[in-house]
């Protein structure tokens, strides 16, 4: 038994040093080439084809960014905007607070007042915050709200009638900021409006940052939302009310308007372009809020909570 037991039938190399493709071999070569160039800046690689033919698009052609859907939560950040929202009582599913915060007034006031109210308290990494904001200044806690529930035209209009009182509801047409409604909404709900009522699309919807705003007005007042807002005015006004719209030049100034005790939808437009021009068309009449000639026009919300005050003014015979 003296075969080849001895080596363990490993077999010797045949040459001393490094061998082809250790590495060892020509490392002067690897030197000073730099990192790989990305997919896209390599002339034939197919990444570097599709970026080029992408960036010949129209812009309409482009792919859209995603919209979030109608019935998503949403998650309103910062601290003294969720303290003060909880301060609101909106509707709340869950605090988010981030490890290792630094607790100020602020925080500890909205774990205390989501603890009382049986809201969830959870927390998550910053970096998990970070992702869930879209990289927002978020201070280290999150509120998420869920999806408001609108009620239907119809139903706005018919707890308008059956409250014993002559009908009050605002319209808003195309207002984009979603601050501004939730101002409208608060105004309304404290000039004694039966509710408000917005388009389906092209405008603001009750997000977070509005429920905020309204300082809860939000819980107690019906919004309605329509899909054709020029459709619903129409049919509202064939139901007894009076369609009045603000109008910087309007043909009846506010402090003259004959029907601000009669049953009546303000409608208000957007924060530049005012109404469109088919709503105005369906509106009964319109009126303007007098200012002085110097000042630059009201925001809606401002002229909503103006022409509301007067017309409750007159309602309660002051």
């Amino acid at each position: 038994m003296t075969g080849g037991g001895a080596s363990g039938g490993r077999k010797r190399p045949s040459k001393k040093g490094p061998t082809v493709g250790s590495g060892g071999q020509r490392r002067k070569k690897l030197e000073g080439r730099g990192p790989t160039p990305r997919a896209e800046d390599r002339t034939k690689h197919p990444a570097a084809r599709r970026a080029a033919k992408a960036a010949t698009k129209r812009p309409d052609q482009r792919p859209r960014q995603q919209r979030k859907p109608d019935n998503a939560p949403e998650l309103l950040v910062g601290r003294n905007p969720v303290v003060e929202a909880l301060r609101a009582k909106i509707p709340a599913t869950g605090l988010y607070v981030a490890t290792n915060l630094d607790l100020d007034e602020r925080v500890s006031e909205a774990v205390q007042r989501a603890g009382d109210r049986g809201i969830s308290i959870l927390e998550v990494t910053k970096a998990e915050l970070d992702r869930m904001t879209g990289g927002l200044l978020h201070q280290g806690v999150g509120l998420q709200v869920p999806p408001y529930t609108y009620a239907h035209p119809d139903d706005v209009l018919a707890g308008a009638i059956d409250s014993g009182l002559a009908p009050l509801i605002v319209a808003l047409d195309g207002v984009l900021d979603p601050r501004n409604l939730g101002a409208v909404v608060r105004s309304a709900a404290a000039f004694g409006a039966h509710g408000v009522l917005i388009p389906e699309r092209r405008a603001a919807g009750m997000t977070a940052s509005a429920w905020r705003t309204s300082a809860g007005a939000a819980a107690r007042l019906p919004i309605g939302r329509a899909t054709n807002l020029t459709r619903t005015l129409v049919a509202y006004r064939k139901a007894g009310l009076l369609v009045v719209g603000l109008d910087g030049h309007g043909a009846t100034g506010l402090y003259d308007l004959p029907a601000a005790t009669e049953p009546l939808i303000l409608v208000a437009g957007s924060e530049g372009k005012g109404m469109s021009r088919l709503v105005s068309e369906a509106c009964d009449l319109t009126v303007a809020i007098p200012i002085t000639s110097g000042a630059e026009s009201l925001n809606a919300s401002v002229a909503v909570a103006v022409a509301l005050g007067e017309i409750a003014r007159r309602r309660s015979g002051r």
